[in-house]
């Protein structure tokens, strides 16, 4: 990156605000690169919101959860709503031994 001023009758004034536009111009680019990292690790958590991107399906209708990282279903909803998820957690468990 160069930078290079003119501005001022004096070497020395001209030096400094060089100095101080490149400083600028530095902490903006790191600025930029840490929001551009950040927002990559974000959508990579997020994801793209699409359909295939959803982790657990509630069917109040049909009674039924269905977690699709593991392509399994359950019901009885409202059971597992209250706070009944050990059958889910140790499918989830099993899961990832495999």
């Amino acid at each position: 990156m160069i930078v290079s001023c003119q501005d001022q009758k004096s070497q020395h004034q001209n030096k400094e605000k060089a100095l101080q536009v490149l400083r600028s111009r530095l902490l903006a680019k790191a600025e930029e690169e840490k929001r551009v990292k950040e927002s990559a690790a974000r959508k990579e958590m997020v994801g793209a919101g699409e359909r295939a991107d959803k982790i657990r399906t509630y069917n109040f209708p049909q009674d039924r959860i269905t977690d699709h990282r593991i392509n399994e279903s359950w019901h009885n909803i409202k059971v597992i709503m209250e706070g009944e998820m050990g059958e889910i957690i140790s499918a989830l468990k099993e899961k990832l031994k495999n």
